[in-house]
């Protein structure tokens, strides 16, 4: 049996894998590049 510290590892990453996919499912990832984008063009003054 795995000790405790383990088992919270092992479930912490369940979670983030689960809202991972569930992010990459509803389409978050262009979001994400998008604003990525609007915010680097805005640093450098082109946008």
């Amino acid at each position: 049996m795995p000790n405790r510290s383990t088992l919270i590892s092992y479930l912490v990453l369940f979670f983030f894998l689960v809202l991972f996919i569930l992010g990459i499912n509803l389409g978050e990832v262009d979001s994400v590049f998008e604003k990525g984008v609007a915010i680097c063009l805005s640093c450098i003054g082109i946008g």
